[in-house]
């Protein structure tokens, strides 16, 4: 499927930020279908049991890619929301040091909330976990305290990603 853009990534965001030292630095792309899809690799350093990612860092990600995923409908990262609800069934154990692929959905919105789907996968497709998320739209002003949203997330690298395979 065809990228349209990259999004930027933050600085601290322990899923997203580059100048985070244990963060994940996940690369998120809005698609041609209006999903966003991220592909990345837990390290040992998201252990649960030992293989195994946690949950709640599995959960994290998710969550994550519902607000990108806000962003996408819109191509604006001035839409912002706080996460009221986040249900997440994990489906089979998520394993570390092996290549992931999430893929997030705008499913339904109004003025005032979004809902979200998203699911994780392994690299032969085979669905891991899924969440679905409930959004309360806000202005970063009221989110933020005492800082700047948008200085947070300064970093848009390009990495030449034209296609990714789901």
């Amino acid at each position: 499927m065809k990228v349209i853009c990259k999004q930027r990534n933050s600085r601290m965001c322990v899923i997203c930020g580059l100048d985070n030292p244990i963060g994940l630095k996940a690369p998120f792309y809005t698609m041609e279908d209006g999903s966003v899809i991220s592909r990345f690799t837990f390290s040992e350093n998201f252990q649960s049991y030992p293989g195994r990612v946690h949950g709640g860092i599995i959960t994290a990600v998710l969550d994550e890619l519902g607000l990108r995923a806000m962003w996408s409908k819109h191509f604006s990262e001035d839409d912002f929301g706080v996460t009221m609800s986040l249900t997440t069934d994990f489906r089979k154990p998520v394993l570390y040091d092996v290549p992931l692929l999430t893929r997030g959905m705008l499913v339904k919105e109004n003025r005032r909330l979004a809902v979200v789907e998203a699911e994780l996968f392994d690299e032969t497709g085979t669905l891991l976990a899924n969440a679905t998320l409930n959004y309360l739209k806000m202005d970063t002003q009221k989110i933020s305290v005492g800082a700047n949203v948008h200085e947070e997330m300064p970093y848009l690298i390009e990495d030449g990603v034209t296609e990714i395979s789901i």
